[in-house]
């Protein structure tokens, strides 16, 4: 698998994403593009999309947190067509390296922490990918799923960290992405 990475908006590297992103997220919890954009325009964001040949097969949106030296995974999907094929392993093996040779201390996700079965596969998922779970289950105020969660220590960072920490990156990154709101041009 190919991956592009962008970390200024590229219209046409969004014309590959889109279709899998609307597929995984467009009906529940999808960031309109002009607050994707306004990530972009804010420098807190990067686009990275995977090909298997010249089709696009996976895409990932992931939020900067510099000072913080942590990248949180926003957004990753494999299209339905190529799950089970080592796509999305390989993608947050890419990811994964990338940011560790940036110089970042952590890589975060958020999941849905309801127990369902197609929950606990994605977290089984990202355990296999290396990630650590929390306890902590975070609750939003504008949304009704409950979170955990799950982290990868990068470059040596070995000490153990609380939900609630993380938390604090995830909910920092959420603020500065709806900050000024973008402009609308969905």
């Amino acid at each position: 698998m190919r991956i592009k990475t962008v970390g200024t908006w590229d219209d046409e590297l969004w014309q590959d994403a889109r279709p899998l992103y609307s597929e995984a997220f467009g009906e529940k919890g999808a960031k309109p593009v002009h607050i994707i954009r306004n990530m972009f325009a804010q420098g807190i964001a990067e686009l990275h999309v995977g090909y298997n040949e010249s089709r696009a097969v996976s895409m990932a949106l992931t939020g900067k947190l510099l000072s913080d030296k942590v990248m949180i995974i926003d957004y990753l999907t494999v299209s339905k067509k190529e799950r089970g094929n080592g796509f999305g392993k390989h993608f947050v093996d890419y990811l994964r390296a990338k940011t560790a040779a940036e110089g970042y201390e952590k890589l975060i996700i958020e999941a849905e922490s309801e127990a369902t079965p197609a929950n606990r596969r994605r977290i089984h998922f990202w355990q296999s990918c290396g990630f650590f779970l929390t306890e902590y289950v975070h609750h939003y105020i504008w949304v009704p799923e409950t979170y955990h969660a799950m982290y990868a220590p990068l470059n040596g960072d070995s000490r153990i960290v609380t939900g609630e920490e993380l938390f604090t990156y995830i909910n920092t990154f959420h603020r500065l992405s709806f900050r000024g709101g973008g402009k609308k041009e969905d």
